[in-house]
């Protein structure tokens, strides 16, 4: 029998990944944390997150990793590849939490968005 794993990746002390972890957990959603700091995500792993998610999305440019990035850095974001090896490097700048569930590939928290990932 092949039961589908749910992951949710983000950083454990950010309030938006505690919103969605009470939310699965209220939901009785078991899934598995993985925590960026420790295990950051593969070119891979965020190549995948990018077939579902647009690139203005996933790279966080409101958070302080962002604003203490040099204008070069900046600017070569804009360059996918050049962006996925800058959330490799440095995986806070990824909009936290990104869920994986059933194919659905989440970023952020909305209560709505995660009831729709788990209807199917």
């Amino acid at each position: 029998m092949y039961f589908m794993t749910t992951k949710l990746y983000g950083i454990p002390n950010c309030d938006t990944v505690k919103k969605a972890r009470t939310w699965l957990a209220e939901n009785g959603i078991e899934y598995e944390f993985v925590d960026f700091k420790k295990s950051p995500p593969s070119h891979e792993l965020i190549r995948e997150w990018l077939e579902a998610v647009p690139l203005e999305i996933l790279l966080n440019k409101r958070g302080t990793t962002w604003r203490k990035l040099t204008d070069e850095q900046k600017a070569g974001a804009e360059n996918q590849d050049a962006a996925v090896e800058l959330m490799v490097q440095q995986p806070s700048i990824i909009k936290r939490p990104v869920l994986v569930h059933n194919g659905h590939r989440v970023c952020g928290f909305a209560e709505d968005v995660y009831e729709d990932a788990f209807k199917s």
